[in-house]
């Protein structure tokens, strides 16, 4: 599904990616070879909101940077509102279904972006080219890790160690754009209580 939604692959210019090379600069000088092959692998992806981009099933084959957007990491169910909402990547985040993609083995949850999305994607084989030929591709795959095992820790320890008005007042201090463009019933699967509970503390606050 995810190839349908690419525009026409083109090489992208370098200055039209200095977002993210400021991203990645913040952590690790970049060599101008360096860059200028990883660059070469890229292709720029619009995705329309609302739109799945990777599928329960389907074998995650993009690491992607997005440099515009909100997308939704979240398990399926056939009850829509007992789908499970695990973690939101934003503008200057990596985003991936990683464990697919290291693995190449079919993802567990599903990718959606929640506003149309611009991203910046490397596919497996382009990545492990990078990985043997630079040292940016190492800088990619360990962002990317480390920021869905944040994801992962940070819902685990907010719901074992604090009460729903608590999970919901720390997410908005972290992140106050949640609530422009997030609906709720998302953001009461992520902090682990109902849309009914959610709407009662909203209004106690």
């Amino acid at each position: 599904m995810f190839e349908s939604l690419s525009l026409p692959s083109k090489r992208i210019e370098l200055e039209n990616l200095q977002q993210l090379k400021g991203h990645l600069e913040e952590i690790a000088h970049i060599s101008q070879t360096d860059w200028a092959f990883f660059t070469s692998k890229l292709q720029r992806r619009i995705i329309p909101k609302k739109t799945i981009f990777l599928e329960l099933d389907a074998i995650e084959n993009h690491i992607s940077f997005i440099e515009s957007g909100v997308v939704r990491l979240y398990i399926p169910k056939d009850n829509p509102e007992k789908e499970i909402t695990f973690g939101f990547s934003f503008e200057n985040q990596f985003v991936s279904a990683y464990d697919s993609f290291l693995t190449q083995t079919p993802s567990a949850y599903q990718l959606q972006a929640l506003t149309e999305t611009t991203i910046l994607s490397i596919t497996y084989d382009d990545l492990q080219a990078v990985y043997r030929t630079t040292q940016i591709g190492n800088l990619i795959g360990r962002l990317t890790a480390e920021r869905l095992f944040l994801l992962k820790s940070s819902r685990e320890q907010n719901l074992l160690n604090l009460t729903a008005e608590e999970r919901y007042m720390k997410l908005f201090k972290e992140r106050p754009e949640l609530l422009k463009v997030i609906p709720l019933k998302y953001v009461s699967s992520y902090i682990g209580i109902t849309a009914q509970a959610l709407s009662r503390i909203r209004k106690r606050l």
